[in-house]
Formats: C-alpha cells, structure tokens, sequence
C-alpha cells in the first residue's frame, strides 16, 4: 500500500446510464507528484463539456482503474516541475489540459504549463474555469483554421455564420467573432437561445432546424464568407454548401461519427464552389505535443487581457457545489439534453 498522500476525485470505471449511481462515482486515489514541465494545481472550479459526454460514452468496457473525466480547471498552482519556466507556486491559473491524460475532477491535478494560461484577475475561479476549452476551440477554429484576420478594418463587409451559437464554444465564436469586426449570424431556435446569441454579440440569428438559404436572404444575406459549425457537421452539410460564398471557408468541430443524423459527409457538394473545409480539436497540440503546443498559453493570456479589459465576457449560466459524483450527473445530464446554454460549472471539493 502506498504511503503517498490521498485526494478526492469523480470517475467512471465503465460506462452506464446517468440513472445509474455507478455512472460517475466519488473516489478517493493518489495525489500526484509534479515531473518535466507539470505543474501541481489545487483544482477550485471545473467545467463540464460536451468532451466529457464523449469520453464516458466511449468507456464502454470495465476499467482497472478508474477514468477522471474534466476539462476545463481554474485553480491555484500548488508545486512545479524542476522544468517549469512560466510558473510558480500561488499563481491563479485556467486552461483546458489533455484528452490523453487524466482529466481535472479531481482535488489536484497535472497539467503541462505549456497549455496553462494566468487566470483573468476580474473573474473568480468558476467564471474562468467556464472559458479555455470552448475559448481555445473557438479561438484556433476563428483564426487559426478559417484564418480570419483579427483586424477590424480587414472584415469590414465580411460575414460568418455560426451553427449553435448558444452553445459553450459558440457563444464565445461569437464574441470573438465580433470583436473582430465580422458581421455575426447565429444560429439558434429557443426564445432564450436567440436572446443568449444576440446577447454574446450576434448581429442576426436564424433557426438551424429550417432551410438556411431563405432564411439569410430574408435578412438580406446571399451567401456567407465563412461558416463555423459546431453542431450535426452531417445533418447541415448541404445547407452549409447551399450558403457558403465561391471559395468561402467552413470549419468543423463535429466529426461524422458524433453526428445524430446516419451517414457520411459528401464532400463533393463543396468541390464546385471550391470550399476549405477543415477541423478544430483544441486537443491535438496536447495530444500530439506539437512544437507549437505553448501557443495554447499565449491565446489563454491574451484572452484573460481581452476579458480583464472588459471586451469579453465569461459564458458562465449556472454553478453548481461542491463537486461531487451527484452534482456532476445532474450536469451531464442537463448536458445530454442538447438544449444547455453557455457554461455549467462546479467549485469546491
């Protein structure tokens, strides 16, 4: 038995409806210790993502030892690695972490501080820890993969559409997407979804769930330079296709397999308008450990100056305490609706 100190966390051993108490179980494992470029963070606030839905779905065999599921973290930095450069014991600190390591619903967590932004000094901790996934995803998905300029000027008379624009990554698209001067069509169907939508900055909205081209020529709109999807990337394509302007450029963050929709993307549909098409996954720096993966801290810290100047704001729409195996089902549950708005967060063990 091993003398190393214990600490409490929430995992799943193997994959059972959320009716199930076993579905997510409160633990009790060992508390790690910090190696390389790891920093040891006092985990006050986490925030469920669709990621987590996926990851316990996916565990659909019995494990030997459990999976901690969490990605996203606002904590306090407890011990450093001996190769840490850009932290130090008692800074505040948010980011998303690893899909390849264990996640952050746990009472302290590993993460590499390459992928570790300083905390925004006017948010607490649950405010921040409901911003670097969806703000990484939405970030690299606006101006990494589409290539948008972040220069007003330069957007002037352009235009994106955002399918599911009330969502945890959308609403932030939005404010990004705003904030650098393009006109903003989200797409939601709810009296509050479309309040939440205009609300992040959407100049206009339409329904995702009706034909698109009429809906954006009834706002004045032929076409659209380019489309952010973050819903059903299969059940849209053809509306997509239909709108999307000669040469225009779509960015996926849902891939066919997690699409509710059967079958597979027909990629011919783009070829005459000559479309880029490309996908977002915020984890594949970490996944991968890219040579460019410190990236991810420099965006999180410009974020955090943009929120603390008072330019964006936190998606946060509910918290919930303490963070615990119960609350974490009520959660994914809300979560497994498809209809949540902005951000759930938990804080406090």
């Amino acid at each position: 038995m091993s003398n190393r100190q214990k600490m409490k966390a929430v995992g799943a051993y193997r994959y059972l409806p959320l009716s199930d108490p076993e579905s997510l179980v409160d633990l009790y494992i060992e508390k790690p210790i910090p190696t390389g470029r790891d920093l040891l963070v006092v985990v006050k606030a986490i925030s469920v993502n669709p990621a987590d839905l996926g990851v316990r779905e996916k565990n659909n065999y019995e494990e030997e030892s459990p999976k901690i599921l969490g990605w996203d973290v606002a904590g306090i930095v407890e011990q450093v690695g001996p190769e840490c450069q850009l932290f130090k014991p008692g800074d505040e600190i948010y980011y998303a972490g690893s899909v390849a390591r264990p996640g952050g619903n746990s009472e302290f967590h590993l993460v590499d501080e390459r992928i570790v932004g300083n905390k925004p000094k006017s948010l607490d901790f649950a405010q921040a820890a409901a911003l670097p996934l969806t703000s990484i995803t939405a970030w690299e998905g606006l101006f990494d993969r589409l290539g948008i300029s972040q220069s007003v000027e330069e957007n002037k008379n352009k235009s994106i559409l955002i399918i599911g624009a009330a969502g945890g990554v959308g609403s932030i698209a939005t404010q990004l997407a705003s904030l650098a001067g393009l006109t903003v069509i989200g797409t939601a169907s709810r009296p509050e979804s479309i309040q939440w939508t205009k609300n992040q900055g959407a100049d206009f909205t339409i329904n995702h769930n009706s034909h698109f081209a009429s809906q954006l020529k009834n706002i004045g709109f032929e076409t659209v330079d380019y489309i952010f999807c973050l819903n059903d990337t299969v059940q849209h394509l053809a509306n997509m296709a239909e709108v999307i302007t000669p040469q225009g450029k779509i960015c996926s963050i849902v891939p066919a397999d997690k699409a509710s929709w059967t079958g597979s993307l027909d990629m011919d549909l783009l070829f005459s308008k000559s479309v880029t098409f490309v996908w977002e996954l915020m984890f594949t720096r970490s996944m991968f450990q890219t040579k460019d993966m410190i990236k991810q801290h420099d965006l999180l810290n410009k974020l955090a100056d943009l929120i603390d100047n008072g330019k964006l704001k936190t998606t946060l729409t509910e918290r919930l305490e303490p963070i615990n195996a119960i609350n974490l089902r009520v959660v994914h549950e809300k979560m497994e609706t498809g209809r949540s708005i902005g951000k759930i967060v938990l804080e406090n063990f």
